[in-house]
Parts: structure tokens; C-alpha cells; sequence
């Protein structure tokens, strides 16, 4: 039997980007309908940073070492990550999914490995750490359904 049965939840996200997506059909003809698309306004970190790097004193005259200022680009990034944490929770103890495939960029895929509430982690079926967020639907099915086939 596949592991792909009507009623899967598929959810496929990078570091901005989440489709969330349900299957409508099996898993020798996956069809997906999208219900939902989260996305965060993430601008480069230039466009979010006010300071230039901190500099320090080295204790020789005229010695001095910057500090790296925060890197909000990549620090939303993670925070993104965290965030679908908790949406995913959110919908499985409401009981909206029973399966759930996650298919994520692999870094995407560490942290949510971390975040992931148990209730959420029972439904799992398959991860698959591929970026396919900006994949039509049609490719992200035939995807899912050849890796978990491999599997």
C-alpha cells in the first residue's frame, strides 16, 4: 500500500516560503490541491540592518577587531522555520491531518526536526529534504510520489 493515501497532508517549504497542500486522490496518481501558502516578507539584510558592525579596542594603540552585526535576513529565516513549527502544531491538535509529508531545503528540514511538537511528529509519514517551493504543482506530485517510492 502507498504511503500516499487520500487525505495526506503535504506541506512543502523552504525558509520563506510554506505550500500547504492535501492529497486528493492515492498514491499511484497523487493529485494535490493547495489550501494554503504562507510566505514572509524577508528583505535582504541590508534593507534591515541600522548600524554598521561594532568595533572594539585590542589593547594595542591603534588595534581594533569589528564585531558582526546581526544578520536579521538569516535570523528571520530560522524564525520562519520555528513559525511552521507551530502552524503544524496548531492544525494537528485540531486534528486537521492524520498523515503528513514534509518536504523541506534540508537546513529547513534540521530545524524543523528540533520544533516539531510531538503530536505533529506522530503524523509523519516521509520527509523529503529537497527545495521544491518553487515547483508547479504537478512536479512537487510527480516528486513526492517517485521518493516515496524509493523509500
Amino acid at each position: 500500500m502507498s504511503k500516499l493515501i487520500k487525505g495526506t497532508w503535504v506541506v512543502v517549504t523552504d525558509s520563506e516560503k510554506a505550500l500547504f497542500m492535501r492529497n486528493l486522490t492515492d498514491g499511484e496518481d497523487p493529485h494535490f490541491e493547495v489550501d494554503g501558502v504562507e510566505e514572509q516578507d524577508n528583505p535582504p539584510d541590508i534593507e534591515q540592518s541600522a548600524n554598521r558592525p561594532g568595533r572594539m579596542n585590542d589593547g594595542g594603540p591603534g588595534h581594533k577587531s569589528a564585531f558582526d552585526d546581526t544578520d536579521w535576513h538569516e535570523l528571520a529565516k530560522d524564525r520562519f522555520a520555528t513559525d511552521l513549527s507551530d502552524m503544524l502544531y496548531a492544525e494537528a491538535h485540531k486534528g486537521a491531518f492524520e498523515r503528513l509529508v514534509i518536504v523541506a531545503a534540508p537546513q529547513v528540514l534540521g530545524v524543523l526536526r528540533n520544533d516539531l511538537h510531538q503530536e505533529v511528529t506522530d503524523n509523519i509519514i516521509a520527509e523529503i529534504p529537497k527545495t521544491l517551493t518553487n515547483h508547479p504543482v504537478d512536479e512537487i506530485e510527480k516528486i513526492v510520489k517517485d521518493e516515496l517510492k524509493a523509500a
